[in-house]
């Protein structure tokens, strides 16, 4: 075998490899002979079947895949010993053979580039500081007396808070248009998914009362047909409902899982959970900030052939969320160009944290991932139970695994870089979504 190894580019190699023809004759002789041996024909008992009409009916498939066989151990002969790592695929040209009995190819790759991670000493992530107060105990209890609100009819005219339900007309110069009619449509007066205008005509209307009224759509409203213009609106209240809270009580507390109907237990198992949720978004904002910075002194190329792997891998999972959600595949306009950016940062960043994981030793450790599968299996009623499913198969690790090498980097980033301690509060850390 013949081998000639070309650099192209700072990643980018060609290996031209030649293989003798007499060789991969040889390979295919020998397969359509087993083949011959339990090969079926009609008219012919097994292993009594022609070897010419075995070599007719069976030779260009076998000749293809002993080829393809020879191919690909050439290929992974001639770079054995090399020192480099392959990045995404081959590309593998055959050339016609030479006069000399040759079987050449050439096979063009990207190699995995050299990773420097420079001093991060000048660096510097902020520690948001918070903890969970009565407020935000309370806050959450709210949250959970409002997903148990029990509505009854209200004869008074509609106000904040009301449940309405209405039939409503929307024409624009003279014409509805779509979108702009609906009947029963339920709205939540206060809740603030509809545009102001509406909420205000529906405010203050009793069940059976009508009103017109016109309403402007901003220039920025999602749906473009109708953005900017002038609308007219009848609409009919059909009902009006009365929510009323639940009392924050024994029966309150049993239905939130507390057996005992103690809401002194209740709000102490609400600051644990709050606790928890804390840490991790503490734990998920300090990750963001120490991926960044370790991103941001990582100096090496790009394999393109990564990225065009990872920006297909994305088109693809969009894709079939959108598919979950009911679009069809045929209606989808996705390309792997609108998702090449994100892609390069997910490559760059993994390779970045692949070569700090190799060259520091930050790998997970045994006793790391059982902490972490310990610490998520509290959450349920039997926790050893839950401990001893996740160790009955390796690849059910996978995610704590990841888990604690993910913390190693944090860590090991965090100890080099100027760590800031900034003082928040829960409410705002956690964001308005919240419960």
């Amino acid at each position: 075998m013949q081998t000639n190894l070309e650099t192209l580019g700072q990643l980018e190699r060609r290996l031209s490899v030649a293989v003798p023809v007499a060789s991969i004759e040889s390979e295919i002789g020998k397969r359509l002979a087993r083949l011959a041996k339990t090969v079926k024909v009609a008219g012919f008992r097994p292993g009594k079947v022609p070897m010419k009409m075995v070599a007719q009916q069976y030779g260009p498939q076998v000749r293809s895949e002993v080829i393809g066989d020879a191919v690909q151990s050439s290929f992974a002969e001639a770079l054995r010993g090399q020192n480099f790592r392959i990045a995404g695929y081959p590309r593998i040209e055959p050339k016609e053979a030479s006069t000399d009995g040759q079987l050449e190819f050439q096979a063009t790759f990207e190699v995995y580039p050299e990773v420097k991670i420079g001093d991060l000493a000048g660096t510097s992530v902020e520690r948001p500081v918070a903890e969970v107060t009565a407020a935000d105990i309370d806050q959450t209890i709210d949250v959970l007396r409002k997903q148990r609100i029990r509505y009854q009819p209200a004869t008074r005219p509609a106000r904040a808070g009301d449940r309405v339900l209405v039939d409503f007309t929307g024409t624009i110069d003279g014409v509805e248009f779509p979108g702009g009619q609906a009947q029963d449509f339920p709205i939540q007066l206060g809740e603030g998914r509809m545009l102001p205008e509406f909420e205000a005509a529906v405010t203050g209307l009793a069940a059976g009362e009508s009103k017109s009224f016109p309403l402007a759509f901003p220039d920025d409203y999602h749906g473009k047909e109708v953005a900017g213009k002038q609308a007219q609106f009848a609409l009919t209240v059909k009902s009006v409902d009365e929510g009323t809270l639940p009392a924050v009580d024994g029966e309150f507390a049993k239905a939130f899982g507390v057996a005992s109907g103690s809401v002194d237990e209740l709000r102490a198992e609400i600051g644990q959970n709050l606790a928890l949720e804390l840490k991790r978004k503490i734990e998920n904002k300090l990750k963001e900030q120490a991926f960044a910075a370790l991103r941001s002194k990582a100096e090496f190329a790009l394999p393109k052939s990564l990225i065009e792997i990872e920006a297909e891998g994305m088109m693809r999972k969009m894709a079939d969320d959108l598919v979950r959600q009911g679009m069809k595949a045929e209606d989808m306009k996705l390309s792997p160009d609108l998702f090449r950016a994100g892609a390069e940062e997910r490559v760059a960043l993994g390779l970045a944290v692949g070569e700090l994981v190799r060259s520091q030793g930050l790998a997970a450790k045994p006793d790391q991932v059982k902490a972490l599968v310990t610490e998520a299996a509290q959450t349920y009623e039997q926790p050893e139970a839950v401990v001893r499913w996740h160790y009955e198969k390796a690849d059910r690790l996978a995610e704590f695994e990841a888990l604690a090498v993910e913390r190693n980097v944090v860590d090991w980033v965090l100890a080099r870089a100027s760590v800031v301690d900034k003082p928040v509060q829960f409410s705002d850390l956690m964001g308005p979504a919240r419960g």
